[in-house]
């Protein structure tokens, strides 16, 4: 099982550790940071996050409850209470934690935080179409694909094109009605 716990500053090092090249860098967290990322650049990130009620971003890391290892990353912004949205973003799987799983299982939490402790109607998310695993766990933890933005990002002397996914409450509670 995987259990999202707040990412704290005692958490920087760890995804510093993870996030070592600019293409990592930018497949993670698109134009939002520039390489290397540093704990000054951490902390502006989650200034004013994790406040129930307050904050317009939530900013976790994903524990695996058998070992108590820190898989993942995932964060929960863009929210609008007025339209009931959030957007899903900067995923990142611990290397050692791929193809077992975790990214489904921290999809399928941060999800559950949104739609029933946040009571939201939509979560979107966009995943580069190249990052064909990403895409797969974030379908089989029901997101939809809504479609593509063509060459939306430029890295070195390429384009990127970004898959938009969401789901909506009713889907959710469709998939996880008590049985």
């Amino acid at each position: 099982m995987i259990q999202l716990e707040y990412f704290t500053p005692s958490d920087f090092d760890q995804l510093i550790n993870w996030i070592d090249s600019p293409h990592l860098l930018m497949n993670w967290a698109g134009p939002m940071f520039n390489f290397p990322l540093d704990r000054d650049k951490l902390a502006w990130y989650v200034e004013d996050t994790n406040q129930l009620g307050q904050s317009d971003a939530f900013i976790f890391k994903a524990v695996d409850t058998h070992t108590g290892s820190t898989v993942g990353h995932i964060s929960l912004g863009s929210i609008s209470e007025k339209n009931r949205s959030a957007r899903i973003s900067r995923v990142f799987i611990a290397p050692e934690a791929r193809g077992k799983g975790a990214a489904r299982r921290m999809m399928t939490e941060v999800l559950r935080f949104g739609f029933e402790k946040l009571n939201l109607h939509r979560i979107t998310l966009g995943v580069y179409d190249f990052n064909t695993a990403a895409i797969s766990a974030y379908t089989r933890a029901g997101m939809q694909r809504e479609g593509l933005l063509r060459d939306v990002v430029r890295y070195d002397s390429e384009f990127w094109s970004l898959v938009e996914m969401s789901m909506l409450q009713p889907e959710w509670q469709a998939l996880h009605q008590a049985a």
